[in-house]
């Protein structure tokens, strides 16, 4: 056990190989993954390497296209890929275990995982550690299942339950979530009513974003034939008993006094949280992000901080959560990764690549329309669905710029 998890530094070989563990396949963890792999197989100076991805799913989840996989049975089945069936990652020296990182000793380097379906325990050393595991969110702003088969069922049971509607399917919540959710729930069942519910005056209330951006989201939300109330928070939702077989349905009620009847009440308000309970409280800040250096390793004083990097949506940085950014940020701490093995085995000095401050900007899908916004200003149409969006809520774009299928950047 002594040896297991000792320092092994040195020359490495295929029997010594640097040992990667990145909690977390998603955008973030598969872009160290791809990234780092393309600069080990490097033919001039090969670095032997090994990978191990741990992930509560058995799959890469296109998140971004949840609203039109809880619309589209077809869709469903395409945002949700096995590790498996990942061609680029398909190889020797990379390995998924489907389960938890339960927590990490840094002074060690050594994690504690809880792997399923037995939920049984084992220990993983490592020579560096990638905290990817983003945020904690709820159903059905994401879907809670662990395994593709029991995500299809979840995913079906709403999509049934919404297209059986009787009476309006209410979205609450006037996030980036409840517009696509709701946009894209008009846009793929058409005779559905929809409305959507928010508590403030304007949607996208919680994103640093100029008021015509959110304006724009209204009219385009409005404009894919969404019922949009503004100022109504949800104060309840009570079932209505049944009567003669017929569906269920509930009377809601709102903080103005507003009332309505709905067939179903979709909670879009995400809530969501990091999820970093396995790293050392030291790592974190008082909201239980991670605090990193631009260079995406850890800032705080913990034992081998440099061998210990975190990115996509769990890091303590500017700008809004995108998936955008998230794969950019795995980009550059399997570059960086890398550089670090340079030193140790070539003496090179690394040159880390480095985040600057992230302004805000969003991409967001609204039925048959997008909307973006950066620094070019505010733009919206049928044109920037297809920059940002294509057919599919982004998933070519995603699965082609990580390099999923094997094609070369």
């Amino acid at each position: 056990m002594t040896s297991h998890f000792s320092d092994m530094s040195g020359i490495r070989s295929d029997a010594n190989p640097y040992r990667v563990l990145i909690a977390g396949g998603c955008y973030s963890g598969l872009a160290v993954a791809v990234n780092l792999l393309e600069k080990c197989d490097t033919i001039d100076a090969p670095i032997p390497v090994e990978i191990t991805i741990v992930d509560e799913r058995d799959g890469f989840y296109h998140v971004i296209g949840s609203p039109l996989a809880l619309a589209s049975t077809s869709y469903a089945e395409k945002a949700w890929v096995k590790f498996k069936d990942i061609p680029v990652l398909q190889r020797p020296n990379v390995r998924f275990i489907h389960g938890t990182v339960n927590k990490i000793d840094c002074d060690n380097k050594a994690a504690t995982i809880l792997e399923q379906p037995n939920q049984e325990e084992r220990a993983e050393a490592y020579d560096f550690f990638v905290a990817a595991t983003g945020l904690r969110r709820v159903w059905p702003v994401v879907p809670q299942s662990a395994r593709r088969e029991d995500y299809l069922e979840e995913a079906h049971r709403h999509i049934n339950a919404v297209a059986n509607s009787t009476a309006p399917v209410l979205i609450v919540g006037g996030g980036a979530v409840g517009i696509e959710m709701a946009a894209e729930l008009k846009e793929v069942q058409p005779n559905v009513q929809v409305t959507l519910a928010h508590s403030r005056d304007k949607l996208l209330s919680a994103e640093p974003l100029p008021d015509n951006v959110k304006e724009c989201a209204r009219d385009l939300t409005e404009e894919a034939g969404v019922n949009v109330l503004l100022n109504h928070r949800l104060k309840s939702s009570t079932p209505i008993e049944a009567e003669n077989g017929s569906a269920q349905t509930y009377e809601v009620e709102f903080d103005n006094g507003h009332k309505m009847v709905a067939s179903q009440v979709v909670m879009a308000i995400s809530r969501s949280v990091p999820s970093t309970t396995y790293l050392p409280a030291e790592a974190l800040n008082e909201d239980a992000y991670v605090n990193v250096h631009p260079s995406l390793q850890l800032s705080s004083d913990i034992p081998n901080v440099a061998s210990h990097f975190a990115v996509g949506d769990l890091i303590n940085w500017s700008g809004i959560k995108r998936c955008g950014s998230a794969m950019h940020q795995g980009r550059y701490a399997g570059l960086n990764i890398y550089q670090i093995m340079l030193q140790e085995q070539q003496g090179k000095e690394p040159t880390f690549n480095e985040l600057g401050e992230v302004p805000p900007m969003i991409g967001l899908a609204v039925g048959k329309n997008a909307l973006s916004y950066g620094g070019e200003g505010m733009k919206h149409g049928k044109q920037v669905m297809e920059w940002f969006f294509e057919e599919d809520l982004g998933f070519r774009i995603c699965w082609d710029h990580l390099r999923l299928g094997g094609i070369q950047a």
